[in-house]
Order: C-alpha cells, then structure tokens, then sequence
C-alpha cells in the first residue's frame, strides 16, 4: 500500500499544438516506464487518428516513479490532455481526478484562447497551477515576453514558471523536483470505506469493461465484491494494476492512487463516467460529485451501410461510449436509409473522429447525414420544442417563433490579420462584444454569433485568413430569435428525407446551390436526365440537372436521308421518357459525404 504523502496526480493541460505529449514524452523517457528501444513520438497517444492528425483526442493516464532529492521515491500519476475546444470534456474529467496541472505554454505563440480556458477549469477544481514555458529551443522563442503575459494575461505568478524544451528535455529534471514540491499530495478521507470516482473506461474483448478510477478513500483488492453506486450493480474483482504504457497488475489500489480495475463486467451498460465505486458488503452511504453533465451542440444521425449491420453498429456504439463518454445517441429511422442511431456530438472534429473510429476500430461502413444545432420552436398553441433534425420539424403554418442557439467566441490573434477575421466574424452574423488590446502585438476579439455558423468551415476560414496565428474558443450562452426554414433535396422528384437540413432563411438560396452543385458532382450519371432539386416548401430555390449517358444511335447511320436520323432520335426519346418514370437513381456514399463538406476542393483537416 503506497504512502499517500509520496504521491502526485497532475494533469498537462494547454492550447492545441504547445506541446502537451511531447512533454509527456520527456517525462516517460526520464522515468524508464518503457525501454529506450520502444519509445516513440505521442507514446500516450494510442490511436492511428491521433498519431495521423498530431492532436490529443483521449485524455491518458500513465504512472512514474521519481526518485527525489530527497531520497524518496515518489509516484506522480501524470494525465495527458487533449487541446481543442471539441474536446473540453475530456480535460475537465483529468483535472477532477488530479491536484495539481501544468500550464503549458507556447514560448514562441504564448497564451491563447484555450489556455485561458483550461486554466479557468482548473481554479474552479482548486488545483495547484504550475506554469510551464514549453519550446523554449525555437529560434523564435521569447520567454521574457511569455512571462509577462503570464502575470498580465493569467494572473499568476511568473516567478513559478519553468522552462523546459519537450523536444529536448531541456528543464525536465528540474520540473520534476517542482511537481513534488508544489502540488500537494491526495487528502486522505477520515474512513476507510471504499470510495472510487471512475473518470474513464475501456472494452476489452477477452476481459471484458476495463474500470480507470481514482481512488478516494478506502482500498480495492483482488476477491473484493464492489458495488456500482448508479445502477447498484455487484461485480467480484478479478484485477487491479496501475498504467505503465500497458495495464501493470498491483496487488491492491489504495487511497489517492489512480488506476483500474477487471471485474469481469461483460454488460457495457453497469459502468458509467462519474460513478462512484464503493464496497459491496459495506458500503459508502453517498457519491462523490461526478462529473457535470455533457451538453452536446452538434446533431447528425448515423446510419449502417447495409440495413443487416444494424445490430452491430448499436454494440459498437455502446462500445464506443465506455471510451467516449461525450457521445450521447438515441435510435432513429430515415425512409432512404432505413433504421440508425441520432447522436449529439461535441463539435464536428468530434464528430469526424467518431466517424473515424467506428470504421477502423469496429470496421462499420456507415453514412453520416448533414449535422445540425438544437433549435427551440415556439407553436401556434404555446407550445415549445426542441427540434435538431429535419425530419421532425413541424409544419410551418404551425409556428410562431423560432430560436438558435448563440456562442461567444473568443479570438485571440496577431494585431495584422484583425480587419480580415473582424469581416469573417461578421459574414458569419457575427456581433462584436469586446476588442482589448492584450499588448503592442495581441488583440482579444470577443464575438455573438450564431453556433450554426460555426459548424462547417469557421475554424478551417479563421486559420487560413490568420496564417494559423489565430487562436479560438467558445462557449453557449443563450438562444435568440431566428428565421428558419427546412431546405429539402428532391433527386428525380422525391425527396431524399437524409438530406434534408434546418438553415437561416435569408442565406438557405447559397446553401442549397451549393449542395445541388456537390451531389450533380457526387451522383453517377444514369440513362435518364436526373434533376437535383432544393426547396422550402412547394418552392423551389435551386436546381442542377445530371445529364444522361447516351448511348450513339446514329453510328451505323452514314449518308442518307436526315428523316432516317431523326426517328432514330425521337425513338430513343420515348424510351428514355419511360425508363425516367420507372427509373431509380443510385446515391453513392459519396453523395451523402458531399452534402458534409462546405467546401468541395476543401481538404484541409480540422485541427
């Protein structure tokens, strides 16, 4: 059983790209949790998606042993975060199991957006903030400049600041000695009965849910009987160990300690984020706090390729949620695409990497529909509803009001490219709050705006026109009036119901012509005129139209009189006029990716 006066749970916690897994990295390779000979780049970050994208999508957790100068060895239980706004949950899951985090920051890009951001999530848990200046080795580092915004910028102290280089490990050995001075050891709970926070889980298809926790009072050992609190579930437990990379087997998990637990538990379902695990035979009278609930702001729904897969994607799905406890979904059915599952999301990178994950992970071929925000609708009879998908949406003569739901963005950028992000800001129906100079070269802009405008191309738009300078976050505040209207995709006359999608009426012509023009590009042509048609209501506001493929009914005519020509013609007329009234039309799946992208020649990744 380990002194809890010897150990230390810390958390890095940053703006995307500062560095967060190469410090990690530093800290793995000083420590020798693994040989030198299998180290590599990310080695927390365990997915093809995050090593292929350079982000941290999970929040992982590893164990060190550090031998002090104080001849103690100390075990300091480090958690890797990720760094983008779509992943703030996972962040604010690592901070309430810790008590301490490392702020890092950029030296050559300083405080941005999302470092406010976490470092705010991290006073409000009370932890023991520990500023780090990372990068230190570039060329165009300045870490005098750095230190001033943090005491001008964060508020705190710059005399605490370290600097480290995680590319080189410049600095690493004396940040050590600073976590086991400043961040305080767990507070050990006047009882003993047992009381674990479970902040993470994963499946295993040979043993089955795989339990992260931290320990808060009491202890676990193999043979225990627990007992989930939200479900009072009863499971015998098989294993208990701590993350050294790979799952390393303890003999038992005792107060303040992070680590996991094998209890057999086959029913992905018993296991819950922010559930407390307690003692069966003598168990805790109350929860720990959990975690506060998920609010998703992006809604697609998703949908097996062949109907016969339904079944499978509802497991991977369950699956899925153990490891992604953001996820929320709910069964749902289209007419073109058969039974699937609505989901909300967190934003659209975490929708792209859930898409992602269940193809290469649970090797489902799925289709994905347009995603759309919440909207509040008020009825004729004083009703209110809340409605994000198209096919649920009342009919208009029954409306009286609608409402979206509103952002404040937060942009922090170089003082060049303010003129070119105030006018994308604005395109985007955007209301200017704030403009604070934060120094000679730094301007915090602070934005109103609609989330649906941020949905497709925002991030992509606001990096490019700052040459990545530019560094943005945000958070719901309310919802406000809006006109809305249903853009409906009719393909040969019907309409195709997982097209459909929820827009701002002044500007649902320039969408609609823009998704006519990417399905006329996705769609196959076929042996009849196939029109793509957009509109609200009975009204149509844009249409594309697929020329058929033509067979040459005229090559073995040569010579002759032109009649002979001509009846040839007006026969292949007729019949075309029929195959056109029986005729179906194929959507590939490239048709329903098409309607995702804003921007056809657009391949740039969502960081």
């Amino acid at each position: 059983m380990t002194d809890p006066s010897l150990i230390r749970n810390f958390c890095i916690i940053a703006h995307i790209d500062h560095g967060k897994s190469t410090l990690a990295d530093r800290f793995i390779e000083k420590a020798r949790v693994i040989d030198q000979r299998k180290m590599q780049d990310q080695m927390l970050d365990n997915m093809d998606i995050e090593r292929e994208r350079g982000i941290t999508i999970k929040s992982q957790a590893v164990a060190l042993e550090y031998t002090a100068k104080d001849g103690k060895t100390y075990t300091l239980n480090l958690v890797d975060t990720p760094g983008h706004v779509d992943f703030a949950y996972e962040v604010s899951r690592a901070i309430s199991s810790c008590e301490g985090a490392l702020l890092l920051i950029d030296a050559t890009q300083g405080v941005e957006a999302q470092t406010l951001a976490n470092m705010y999530m991290a006073l409000e848990h009370d932890l023991e903030i520990i500023p780090v200046i990372n990068k230190i080795d570039m060329p165009s580092a300045d870490p005098e400049e750095i230190k001033r915004q943090i005491d001008h910028d964060l508020g705190l102290d710059s005399d605490d600041a370290m600097l480290v280089s995680g590319r080189f490990g410049t600095g690493v050995d004396e940040l050590f000695e600073k976590i086991v001075e400043k961040i305080p050891a767990p507070k050990g709970r006047d009882t003993d009965i047992l009381q674990a926070l479970i902040f993470d889980s994963h499946y295993d298809p040979y043993r089955g849910v795989v339990v992260h926790l931290r320990v808060m009072g009491g202890s676990i050992v193999p043979g225990q009987k627990i007992r989930f609190m939200y479900n009072s579930s009863e499971h015998v437990v098989e294993e208990t160990g701590k993350f050294r990379i790979v799952l390393s087997k303890t003999e038992s998990l005792s107060a303040g300690e992070v680590g996991y637990v094998i209890a057999g538990i086959k029913t992905v379902s018993d296991v819950r984020v922010g559930d407390t695990l307690t003692d069966a035979t003598n168990p805790a009278t109350e929860a720990l706090p959990g975690f506060r609930e998920v609010k998703p702001v992006v809604y697609s729904s998703i949908y097996p390729m062949d109907a016969n897969d339904y079944n499978e994607l509802k497991d991977s799905l369950e699956k899925l949620k153990l490891n992604d406890a953001s996820l929320i979904y709910e069964k749902d059915n289209s007419v073109a695409l058969g039974f699937g599952f609505r989901c909300g999301f967190l934003g659209l990178l975490h929708l792209e990497v859930v898409q992602e994950r269940l193809e290469r992970e649970f090797d489902q071929s799925i289709i994905l529909t347009a995603p759309s925000v919440r909207y509040r609708i008020k009825l004729q009879n004083g009703e209110t509803i809340s409605v994000d998908n198209p096919s649920v949406y009342p009919d208009p003569g029954r409306i009286d009001s609608a409402d979206e739901p509103y952002i404040k963005a937060q942009i922090i950028t170089p003082v060049t490219y303010i003129g070119n992000l105030i006018t994308l800001c604005l395109n985007k129906r955007g209301t200017q709050t704030s403009f604070v100079h934060l120094d000679e070269k730094r301007v915090e802009l602070v934005f109103e705006m609609p989330l649906a405008e941020v949905l497709f191309d925002f991030y992509d738009k606001l990096k490019s026109t700052s040459r990545g300078y530019a560094s943005f976050d945000y958070e719901i505040i309310d919802y406000r009036p809006t006109k809305l209207a249903k853009l409906d995709i009719l393909i040969n006359n019907k309409i195709v119901d997982a097209f459909s999608q929820l827009v701002y009426e002044p500007t649902s012509y320039d969408r609609a012509k823009k998704v006519c023009e990417r399905l006329s590009n996705a769609i196959p042509r076929h042996q009849f005129k196939v029109p793509i048609q957009a509109a609200i209501g009975a009204k149509v506001i844009a249409r594309e139209t697929i020329n058929p493929l033509r067979k040459d009914v005229l090559a073995k005519c040569y010579g002759g009189d032109i009649s002979r020509k001509r009846k040839l013609l007006e026969k292949q007329k007729e019949g075309k006029k029929r195959m056109k009234t029986v005729g179906d039309v194929e959507l590939p799946q490239e048709a329903f990716l098409a309607v995702l992208r804003e921007n056809e020649d657009d391949n740039s990744e969502r960081r």
